[in-house]
């Protein structure tokens, strides 16, 4: 009984700290740590929201650039950080692909971090050069099925969201099209541009200004539903490819241990934060849409999504421990 009655204290006592942590949080600069380069989407979102926080919480949110290593560099060390609310990860979709592409990775995704929230999705476009001839979704499929393995598809890396919408589109379609990984959207772009790429899921952030001047045509959305950028353009599901959808998001995590309170609080705040009118413009000129989802539900959804992705990496043989 005695023991019983020190482990209720103990609890108690757990939960007032939690509690009075979430209160004073923060008390010092914030740091939000980016696993990829300055410049992409991922860090422009990582800025915004972190400027809104500080402005909101009248501290510093500080951003980080960590990249390397597929994201595992940074990601790993969040993963290694105090869990006291002053590091913070805002990664992309890759987060859950490289606990199957880098299995021996140092720190474990789901053991060693925790989600607080999806900050927006970001869309890709299935796009083609005007001089393929290409003018749907359909007429792609069907040069590729006449012509197996002679199409080719790029992508920003090995393991990067273009290669997954792409393969995912390439089993649901029944083709077999050869995968020609760059190193980054920049670089694929050019190749499509010059007609030595066939076809490329394309950031809709990116292609929105190449398909209004027609210098790319727009065969469908690679999304689970349409994007606000582009509304008449329908999704590759819509045109009867099953399950070819993928969606490309930035999320918002922590070390796993980080009190309650302040996970909490961090979601009410960024919530907020992605609510304001300035940061919804700036959302919407990146192509991005808001996507928020609270802190033990993302958990969940982060799980299935590793799970699917590991299936999926199997089905299309993509190579494990390969770079992005």
């Amino acid at each position: 009984m005695k023991s019983i009655r020190m482990l209720a204290a103990a609890l108690a006592l757990s939960l007032v700290a939690s509690a009075a942590a979430g209160q004073n949080w923060p008390d010092k600069p914030v740091h939000i740590v980016v696993p990829l380069t300055a410049g992409s989407a991922t860090d422009a979102m990582a800025r915004l929201i972190g400027q809104h926080l500080s402005d909101a919480l009248g501290q510093p949110f500080l951003v980080e650039n960590k990249p390397g290593a597929a994201g595992t560099i940074g990601t790993g060390a969040v993963a290694r950080a105090k869990p006291d609310g002053y590091t913070i990860l805002v990664q992309s979709a890759s987060y859950t692909v490289t606990p199957v592409t880098y299995p021996n990775t140092p720190y474990n995704t789901q053991k060693d971090l925790a989600g607080v929230t999806p900050l927006a999705l970001l869309p890709q476009a299935l796009v083609v050069a005007p001089g393929r001839g290409i003018n749907s979704t359909q007429e792609l499929v069907a040069r590729a099925k006449a012509r197996p393995g002679a199409l080719t598809y790029g992508s920003a890396g090995l393991g990067t969201a273009n290669q997954l919408n792409a393969e995912r589109f390439r089993i649901g379609a029944g083709i077999d099209t050869l995968h020609v990984p760059f190193k980054g959207t920049p670089e694929v772009v050019s190749e499509v541009l010059g007609g030595r790429i066939d076809y490329f899921f394309c950031p809709v952030n990116v292609c929105v200004p190449l398909i209004a001047d027609k210098r790319v045509v727009a065969l469908g959305m690679g999304s689970s539903r349409r994007s606000a950028a582009l509304p008449d353009l329908p999704t590759t599901v819509e045109q009867g490819v099953p399950e070819s959808n993928y969606d490309f998001w930035v999320g918002m995590f922590v070390p796993s241990g980080t009190p309650r309170d302040i996970v909490d609080r961090l979601y009410a705040e960024t919530a907020k934060a992605l609510q304001n009118p300035t940061v919804k413009e700036s959302l919407a000129k990146l192509g991005a849409e808001q996507n928020l989802i609270e802190p033990r539900a993302y958990d969940v959804v982060l799980r299935k999504e590793i799970e699917g992705n590991a299936a999926l990496v199997k089905a299309s043989g993509i190579p494990i421990g390969g770079t992005q």
